[in-house]
């Protein structure tokens, strides 16, 4: 099964889950589709399959960045540590993005995709809160959902370049986020010893 899922995943990630096929899925396994068929019915059955475990994985990933100490790091520090991570994740998971965008994605594995879309507002959101305690919550809300947006649109070219490129992607993401974020939360971007944070490196000349 893992043999399976991992051959999905590298085929999905090609040719996106639309173009994908069980016969593509089961020659890059190396095994017969006959072989496919005794784990799982159908491509939609990997797709869920494949997709619980990345959104686990995901989870996890969220739950160990969105964390009280990353909370209280300078503005640039915190993006540079929130991020890093989501973006590596993402990196060696491009099926992930490939199954999310597709218009025919599992109605199931959508439903999971929302809600974990939904959870990673709100912690955005609770990020945004310890930074300026004192904003609005529609305010923090639209806050969370633009920062959230760049992200995503950023992650899109991240993913979709290799090497050098695919580094300097990186760093107008991150770059991106702080210009955004930076005037937004004003006096919160100083650090827990008083210090107003520095830009990423791409900000710099």
């Amino acid at each position: 099964m893992t043999q399976l899922l991992e051959a999905a995943a590298s085929v999905f990630g090609q040719v996106g889950y639309t173009a994908a096929s069980t016969n593509a899925i089961a020659r890059e396994a190396g095994v017969s589709p006959g072989t496919l068929y005794q784990f799982f019915p159908n491509k939609e059955a990997i797709a869920v399959e494949l997709g619980d475990r990345f959104l686990h994985r995901m989870r996890e990933a969220h739950t160990q960045v969105f964390t009280e100490a990353n909370a209280a790091l300078p503005l640039a520090e915190m993006l540079e540590t929130v991020l890093d991570p989501l973006i590596e994740f993402n990196c060696r998971n491009p099926a992930l993005l490939a199954l999310i965008k597709s218009s025919d994605i599992p109605g199931r594995l959508l439903e999971d995709h929302d809600a974990l879309h939904e959870s990673l507002l709100t912690r955005v959101g609770e990020l945004i809160s310890v930074y300026v305690p004192a904003m609005p919550a529609d305010q923090r809300t639209r806050t969370a959902a633009m920062a959230f947006a760049l992200f995503k649109a950023g992650l899109e070219l991240v993913v979709g370049h290799e090497g050098a490129e695919r580094d300097a992607y990186v760093l107008e993401l991150k770059a991106s986020m702080f210009r955004y974020l930076e005037p937004v939360l004003g006096a919160g971007c100083r650090g827990p010893a008083g210090g107003t944070a520095d830009a990423p490196a791409a900000l710099h000349p």
